[in-house]
């Protein structure tokens, strides 16, 4: 058996994911899909609108083989973090190829930037060049890639589709990148067809009916949303009662400072965010670290926590489940499907996180994390 893997959040699912995961099935017809998903905190430093799980049943039941879980560290990171997490998991199932949208669509240039990334004295002389100059790390990094190759990429999924080629690169992996043309802008915030994640997010939390932007399926899972809202209290009480902020990842010396005055006047996180936002930080910078601290994720548990330790099923239908048992014997890792005695401090972070993730609408998402798996299109169905 082969498979193709994809990387996603599903927050939510889109006509756009759903027209990706139809190309793909077209084009590789025999093969298991094999989906990498967040759980319930993102890598742009914001929560999930709808649980894990819910999410899990949508892309099984779209056509998605198996869904495993990308770990707290690696969900709320940089891009290079994200994907060597994201990327590591996908070669560890042995999957063949990782296909993921692209705006430019063009896989050559993509490598081409990674590599000049990887190991390279001169681009690292003139991003400091251009850091000096006033620019934020991201613009510096698209100046110094221009020198050096004439190229500018500044689109989030072609960034993102960079640092997946650079965890291959480096590491050697055998997996190969594969684009596929992104049909509608990522941070759009207007409703229209093929509206982004983005746009129907905004649209959810203004009330806004987002028919025919999702799939039919997803709308009677749209229920209890979850918005960063949601957490701003209990953020604002950790901040303010912590006493050395700068133990938490990304959080460096001398912002703590300024994210314990700012957060006393601020009655929202995009105001807070917005009061701290710099050159230096960017407004998901500044988002991540809001989630660190909110997950208790410190810099002490960020070092014990750099590589993939297991595999968390979160669902699987027929095809998926007969995949896994093909790899599971050449597996040099835990293949989890039901929590129990394992004594993981990644995993035992990851239940803690929906725990929190739990507080606003008090769902009893904590138990859930010791429940089998979902199976689609077998005996056991959850619906």
């Amino acid at each position: 058996m082969k498979a193709i893997g994809i990387i996603a959040e599903y927050n939510p699912f889109t006509n756009g994911h759903l027209y990706h995961l139809r190309k793909i099935k077209e084009k590789y017809k025999d093969y298991t899909i094999i989906v990498v998903m967040n759980s319930h905190f993102t890598q742009r430093g914001d929560c999930t609108i709808i649980d894990k799980w819910k999410r899990t049943k949508i892309a099984l039941t779209l056509g998605v083989d198996l869904v495993i879980e990308l770990p707290f560290p690696f969900a709320t990171q940089s891009a290079d973090f994200f994907a060597y997490g994201a990327i590591t998991i996908l070669e560890k199932c042995k999957v063949e190829k990782v296909v993921f949208g692209s705006e430019s669509n063009n896989g050559k240039d993509l490598e081409e930037i990674a590599k000049v990334q990887l190991g390279n004295d001169e681009l690292e002389k003139l991003i400091k060049i251009y850091s000096k100059l006033g620019n934020n790390y991201p613009t510096a990094v698209s100046n110094a890639i221009w020198d050096l190759t004439g190229k500018k990429i500044e689109e989030p999924n072609d960034l993102l589709g960079i640092s997946y080629i650079k965890t291959i690169l480096k590491n050697h992996y055998s997996i190969k990148p594969e684009t596929i043309k992104r049909n509608n802008p990522y941070h759009g915030t207007t409703l229209e067809d093929s509206a982004s994640a983005t746009a129907i997010r905004k649209a959810l939390k203004e009330g806004k009916s987002v028919e025919g932007y999702i799939p039919k399926i997803e709308e009677k899972e749209l229920n209890n949303l979850h918005f960063l809202e949601d957490y701003f209290e209990l953020l604002k009480y950790k901040i303010l009662t912590e006493k050395d902020l700068s133990i938490y990842q990304t959080v460096e010396e001398g912002i703590d400072h300024l994210l314990k005055k700012e957060i006393k006047t601020s009655t929202s996180p995009q105001e807070f965010i917005e009061k701290i936002k710099s050159k230096r930080y960017t407004y998901n910078k500044i988002s991540r670290m809001l989630i660190h601290i909110l997950c208790n994720f410190t810099k002490e548990k960020a070092k014990k926590m750099k590589e993939i330790t297991y595999l968390r099923i979160l669902g699987m239908n027929e095809k998926g489940r007969k995949y896994l048992n093909t790899i599971k014997k050449e597996m040099e890792i835990p293949i989890i499907t039901k929590i129990s005695k394992e004594k993981d401090e990644m995993l035992e972070l990851e239940i803690e996180a929906t725990n929190i993730y739990d507080i606003p609408k008090k769902e009893n998402l904590g138990k859930r994390e010791f429940e089998k798996i979902i199976i689609i299109g077998g005996e056991n169905d959850k619906k």
